[in-house]
């Protein structure tokens, strides 16, 4: 690699920032390459520039870098990652560099990580159902072909299992196309790598994986670039070799928390709980890079697992992505106390794209009308079960009663099924008829009467 200019004025080292005196025309997101007394290198990128001074982020631990005997090189060029076919069935750690002891890896050309922005006109909306093989998602939350849609969890819960299963199961309705999977995680902990890992070589999706791996004993900087290197390669495979691919960004509060160190290191006045005031610009540049582009065979649909702090959904990280993407999956630990799986939350959980992917053609003519009453009975049941609570089930009226339990049927036949169940939506719908069976025909207002005539069970009533 050919070094643009070497500088030996290292003016400071603060955390994961080193400052640059006497720094001409250094470019803000510049790689430089640190060399110390050892002779040993790191890597670092420009954070901000002055007349005078160029603000570096180290990649990794500062320890070693002396101020009198430390030089940096500046390399004129931006981080950026070779991208190729032969990255499938390869795993990297969090700065792009092979870590499964395998062949050398060829690229066909190298991309900056930051990606280019997609012109808006050039977007095409997501309409392609995508068929999970889970209930909750299908039948109530439909995932359609280039959304981004993250998963809200907390700590303890089965978010990993349930993204593994996503990835396992996910199909585009009576098509057959290229398909591949990109998984990023950023400062998860090495069970979680290997679980995922295992679960990709068990499944035959490895073969169709790229995995960017950041521990949780890695460098904390490193989370900045992890997301970045697996959505550049999506791009990649997604917009020049026409592959569906399907984008997993685990854990993106790991990514805040990054973050707001480096803000902390920078001495930038911090925001709300003290996260940069930025955090919702620098969260769009990640989730953005998803979607369907005109004249392009491919896509990028995102699934972003994110863990909320002590359950909160009102967390400045949770927050603020819920208004960058089409919804969230909610996953709820009082389901998850009842031992159900997935704890999916119907009544937390929302995909602002769903009724583009539903309907006749796509899944079936009734889907809208039952996934409206599936939601209404169960709000109702969750306040029978409120009043229930304070005067007991005996004081309920027969029409409380009923809703309690069709709660209770509904959260054991259609939010419950095993790790390794795959429904059709022609089985979820069918489920779904068979609870709404349960209420009078009078109570299905949100249903078309001729998908009542057509599909209601008249034998299933009052069970």
């Amino acid at each position: 690699m050919r070094f643009k200019v070497e500088y030996s004025t290292i003016e400071s080292v603060a955390g994961p920032l080193v400052v640059v005196g006497k720094v001409a025309n250094a470019a803000y997101n510049e790689i430089v390459r640190i060399r110390m007394q050892n002779s040993e290198y790191k890597i670092g990128q420009v954070l901000d520039t002055s007349e005078r001074n160029a603000v570096v982020q180290v990649f990794g631990p500062t320890n070693g870098i002396d101020v009198d005997t430390t030089s940096v090189s500046f390399l004129g060029e931006t981080f950026s990652v070779g991208v190729g076919d032969g990255m499938l069935g390869r795993i990297f750690d969090g700065q792009g560099r092979p870590k499964d002891n395998g062949p050398a890896t060829t690229y066909e050309e190298k991309r900056d990580i930051n990606g280019e922005p997609i012109n808006p006109v050039s977007r095409t909306m997501p309409s392609d159902f995508i068929e999970t093989g889970i209930s909750t998602i299908d039948g109530l939350n439909t995932l359609v072909r280039g959304q981004k849609l993250p998963l809200f969890s907390g700590s303890g819960l089965p978010h990993n299992e349930l993204a593994a299963q996503i990835t396992r199961q996910a199909k585009v309705k009576n098509k057959s196309e290229s398909f591949a999977v990109v998984f990023a995680g950023i400062g998860i902990t090495y069970d979680d790598a290997q679980y995922f890992i295992e679960e990709f070589r068990k499944t035959g999706a490895l073969n169709r994986t790229v995995a960017f791996i950041n521990l949780a004993d890695d460098p904390s900087i490193e989370r900045i670039l992890t997301p970045r290197l697996a959505l550049t390669t999506a791009e990649f495979l997604a917009y020049e070799k026409q592959m569906h691919v399907l984008v997993i960004l685990n854990d993106m509060t790991n990514y805040a928390e990054a973050l707001r160190e480096l803000s902390s290191a920078r001495e930038e006045v911090p925001g709300r709980r003290g996260y940069p005031g930025y955090m919702y610009t620098d969260l769009a540049s990640i989730y953005e890079r998803a979607g369907v582009i005109r004249g392009r065979k491919g896509s990028i649909t995102q699934l972003n697992i994110l863990s909320m702090p002590s359950d909160d959904v009102t967390h400045p990280i949770p927050d603020l992505t819920g208004y960058i993407t089409e919804g969230q999956m909610f996953l709820s630990r009082a389901l998850y106390n009842k031992n159900i799986y997935p704890p999916i939350n119907p009544l937390g959980s929302l995909s602002r794209l769903m009724n583009n992917g539903i309907g006749a053609g796509k899944t079936r003519e009734d889907h809208r009308g039952v996934a409206d009453q599936l939601y209404g009975a169960y709000a109702r049941a969750q306040d029978a079960k409120s009043l229930s609570s304070i005067v007991g089930a005996e004081a309920l009226s027969e029409s409380d009663r009923r809703y309690l339990n069709f709660g209770e049927a509904f959260e054991s036949r259609f939010i419950q099924q095993g790790f390794n169940e795959e429904r059709s939506i022609d089985e979820t719908l069918s489920i779904g008829w068979d609870l709404l069976s349960m209420l009078p025909e009078s109570e299905l207002t949100r249903v078309k009467s001729e998908y009542i005539k057509k599909y209601y069970k008249t034998d299933k009533k009052g069970e």
